[in-house]
């Protein structure tokens, strides 16, 4: 049995489209393509300065995909819009199943891991009442890297004082999962969307559809 249990954050615990909303109220009609091409960018961003060594916070990765998306679709965003958008972020709903889901799972440490950057995670956690729920709140920007680079991994040994063979990583990104998985923790890949298995060398131990479905 897992002595604790690291969620990652966005996609997982948090739906990234929530902004989805707020996209349309400014832009009738682009909402949903917004949505979609600006967390696509931001995962880009992310991978593309870890591989380059040019590290910048998770929210200047995201202010800057979001100014991305809007020149990549001919939308024409000022100052109010990308800080009411950016602000989203501080407010991401979490899935349904999730606040339930994780009364369930508490008798373990329970931690979240996460690219997100300090200025954008903890106001999140804060606003959704959820600051007492996690012994950590573990951010990449400690490390200067993003995920799924192992060290990622290894902070969440180091910090919770765990053995990585006794920590189980729940994360609705296939490629963190996998991530995980070859760094040497038992992961729950959260398959909303029904995907197909990356190609990258691993296997998640167990799919489920939600955290509610997680069996330990």
């Amino acid at each position: 049995m897992a002595d604790a249990l690291v969620f990652d954050a966005y996609g997982t615990l948090f739906d990234v489209h929530s902004v989805q909303a707020r996209c349309e109220e400014f832009w009738p009609g682009k909402g949903a393509i917004l949505s979609q091409a600006w967390r696509g960018k931001q995962l880009e961003y992310t991978w593309q300065r870890s591989l380059m060594g040019r590290y910048v916070p998770f929210s200047t990765v995201t202010r800057e995909s979001l100014e991305y998306a809007c020149a990549a679709l001919g939308l024409v965003a000022g100052p109010a819009e990308k800080e009411a958008l950016m602000n989203e972020y501080r407010n991401l709903a979490p899935f349904p199943e999730v606040p339930g889901a994780l009364g369930r799972l508490r008798g373990r440490k329970l931690a979240i891991l996460t690219n997100g950057s300090p200025d954008m995670i903890d106001p999140l956690v804060r606003n959704r009442g959820m600051e007492k729920t996690f012994d950590a709140v573990l951010s990449v920007d400690e490390l200067k890297v993003y995920k799924p680079a192992p060290a990622v991994y290894e902070l969440a040994v180091r910090r919770l004082r765990v053995p990585r063979e006794k920590i189980g990583f729940v994360s609705s990104n296939c490629w963190d999962a996998l991530g995980a998985k070859t760094f040497g923790f038992t992961v729950y890949w959260i398959n909303r969307a029904k995907a197909p298995v990356d190609r990258l060398g691993a296997q998640p131990d167990q799919i489920v559809g939600g955290i509610d479905e997680i069996l330990l």
